[in-house]
C-alpha cells in the first residue's frame, strides 16, 4: 500500500481563528519545531496529563510502548520487528496522533514547507519577497503521515523522486530542484513516514534511504540535492529477514536509532481484550465461547505443527470470532425460515413460535477449522493434515476452557440425562427451545450458567449455549459419548 493520504481523504477545514499570514503567525508567538521536537513535547504533555498516549494499542503497555516512548523522546528513527499480525502497522499509524493538530505551511508547497523554515529556492524567494504579508495555510496532522508497503519492484523514483523530463524541456537545468518530481518520502516532509516490510526492498533501494536517515538529503539521477528533510522514519520487518543473513543491508540497520521487538498478547486476558476490541460481531458471543477462541489462537501459535517463523496473526482469533457469530446468525435465519414454512403448512403453531436470537454456541466454532486454515503456515511434515491439526487444537482449547470455567462443579445432573440410553441432540438446525426441552430441569444448571458468566436470568439462547458447552466438555473429558449424524446433528449420549 502506497499512502501519503488516502485517495478519498479530505483534509479537515482549519479553525477560522488561526493566523492567515506569516506576520500573524509571528505575533501569535508561534515557534518553529522539528517533527521530532513536536513528538517529544506532545508525548511529554500527554504523560503529564495522564491522557492515553496510544489509543487502541492492546497488550504493549509494559513492554513495547515504553521502548517506543524512549525512542520518541530520544528523537530516534525506529524499526519494529515482529511476526505478522502483531499490530506493528497500527502502532506506527498511531504515532501521527502525537503531532500538533494543525501546523502552518507555505500554500502549494509539495514538501509542506514551514513558512519560518523554507527549504527550496522558490519558497525562500517567496518568503523573502512577501515578508510578513505571506499568506499561509494550515495542514492537519492526519495529512502528515505517509506509508509505503515495500515490494521488490519499488523504485528509487517511488520513494525519493526522479527527474521530470517535461520540466527539463521547459529549459530548467539538472541542478535545479524544480526539475524533480518528488517521491513519497520528501512529500511526507514534516511528518511521519513508514516503510512496511523493509527487507522486501531491493538492496539498491535500501541504499537510497541511507542519506535520508542520516544526512537528511537525497540523491537523484547522479547529482545530490541538499534538502534537509524533517521527518520521523519508522519501518517494520520480520525478525527472520532483519538479520545479517537476511535481506537487509547492514549500513541501513545502523542508521536506525531504535530496534523494538513486538510480540503477540502475553496472556489470555490480553488476547480476549484484543478480540473484543477488534472483532465485528454480528451476534451475541458468550464469554466462554470467546475464551475458547482466544485459547485456540494461542494453542495454534504454540503448536509444533505450525511454522513459528511466520507466526499466527492476531487477526486469526478476530476472524474466528466473526466466523462463529456468522454461524450463529445463519442458524437464526434458517430456523426462522423453517418456522415460517411450518406456519404456512401447519397453521398457527409454527407462526406463533418465538424467533431464535443469534447467540453463538460451542458447536459453531467447528466452522472455523476449514475457513481459517489459510491463515496458518504449517510445517512441511503436516501437509494434508492441516484441518485435522486445527480441529485437534480447537478441541484442546475447548477442554481447557471447560476445566478452567467449571472445575469443581457437580455435573452429574448432565450425565444423568443420557443415562440408560438417553440422548441429547444439538446442532445447526436445533433451536434453543428444542435443546432446553430435551434436557428439562437439570440439577446444578444455575451454578453452571453463573460460572459461564450468563447471569441469573439468561435468555433461552444463552442457556442453550451454556448447556451445549457442558455437553461438549463432558465429551472431551470422556464422560459422554458423541456422534455426528449424516444430517449434521450432534448427538450426545452415554459412552457405553
Amino acid at each position: 500500500m502506497d499512502r501519503v493520504t488516502a485517495p478519498n481523504q479530505v483534509s479537515p477545514v482549519p479553525p477560522a481563528d488561526l493566523p492567515s499570514t506569516l506576520g500573524g503567525l509571528r505575533a501569535a508567538g508561534h515557534r518553529y519545531r522539528t517533527v521530532k521536537q513536536e513528538l517529544r513535547d506532545n508525548l511529554l504533555a500527554r504523560m503529564g496529563s495522564g491522557e492515553d498516549r496510544f489509543p487502541g494499542i492492546v497488550g504493549y503497555e509494559d513492554t513495547v510502548l515504553p521502548e517506543v516512548e524512549r525512542a520518541l523522546l530520544a528523537g530516534h528513527d525506529m524499526v519494529l520487528l515482529g511476526e505478522r499480525g502483531q499490530g506493528k502497522t497500527r502502532l506506527i499509524r498511531s504515532l501521527g496522533a502525537l503531532l500538533d493538530e494543525w501546523t502552518p505551511v507555505i500554500p502549494g508547497s509539495v514538501l509542506n514547507e514551514h513558512p519560518m523554515h523554507p527549504l527550496t529556492p522558490a519558497s525562500q524567494a517567496l518568503v523573502d519577497s512577501a515578508g510578513d504579508d505571506l499568506a499561509i495555510g494550515w495542514l492537519h496532522r492526519s495529512m502528515r503521515y505517509g506509508e509505503k508497503l515495500a515490494t521488490p519492484d519499488t523504485s528509487v523514483g517511488d520513494l525519493i523522486g526522479d527527474v521530470d523530463p517535461i520540466r527539463l524541456a521547459q529549459g530548467r537545468t539538472l541542478g535545479d530542484p524544480e526539475t524533480i518530481h518528488f517521491g513519497l518520502v520528501p512529500r511526507t516532509n514534516r511528518g511521519v513516514f513508514a516503510v512496511n516490510e523493509l527487507p522486501d526492498l531491493a538492496e539498491r533501494i535500501q541504499v537510497a534511504l541511507l542519506n535520508v536517515l542520516e544526512e537528511r538529503d537525497i540523491q537523484v539521477r547522479g547529482y545530490q540535492l541538499r534538502l534537509p528533510l524533517d521527518l520521523l522514519l519508522v519501518a517494520s520487518a520480520n525478525p527472520e529477514d532483519y538479520t545479517n543473513r537476511g535481506r537487509i543491508i547492514t549500513p541501513l540497520k545502523d542508521r536506525f536509532g531504535a530496534e523494538i521487538r513486538t510480540h503477540y498478547p502475553l496472556d489470555l486476558d490480553l488476547e480476549l481484550a484484543l478480540i473484543r476490541q477488534e472483532a465485528d460481531l454480528v451476534a451475541v458471543v458468550p464469554e466462554h465461547v470467546l475464551e475458547v477462541l482466544a485459547r485456540f489462537a494461542r494453542d495454534v501459535r504454540e503448536s509444533p505443527s505450525v511454522d513459528p517463523r511466520s507466526g499466527v496473526s492476531a487477526r486469526f482469533a478476530i476472524a474466528a470470532a466473526e466466523t462463529v457469530t456468522a454461524a450463529a446468525l445463519r442458524r437464526s435465519g434458517l430456523l426462522a425460515g423453517a418456522s415460517a414454512g411450518a406456519g404456512a403448512s401447519g397453521g398457527a403453531a409454527g407462526a406463533a413460535s418465538r424467533p431464535e436470537a443469534p447467540v453463538a454456541r460451542i458447536g459453531d466454532t467447528v466452522s472455523v477449522t476449514s475457513t481459517l486454515r489459510g491463515k496458518v503456515e504449517f510445517e512441511s511434515g503436516e501437509e494434508g493434515r492441516e484441518i485435522e491439526v486445527i480441529a485437534h487444537l480447537l478441541r484442546t482449547a475447548t477442554a481447557e476452557t471447560f476445566r478452567a470455567r467449571l472445575a469443581g462443579l457437580d455435573l452429574s445432573g448432565f450425565t444423568a440425562i443420557v443415562a440408560e440410553g438417553g440422548a441429547v441432540e444439538t446442532g445447526e438446525l436445533v433451536s434453543s427451545s428444542e435443546l432446553l426441552r430435551q434436557v428439562g430441569t437439570v440439577p446444578g444448571l444455575a451454578k453452571v450458567l453463573d460460572r459461564l458468566g450468563l447471569g441469573d436470568a439468561p435468555s433461552p439462547e444463552e442457556a442453550a449455549a451454556g448447556i451445549e458447552f457442558v455437553l461438549e466438555g463432558l465429551h472431551l473429558t470422556r464422560r459422554l459419548g458423541k456422534d455426528v449424524t449424516d444430517s449434521g446433528r450432534t448427538v450426545y449420549g452415554d459412552r457405553d
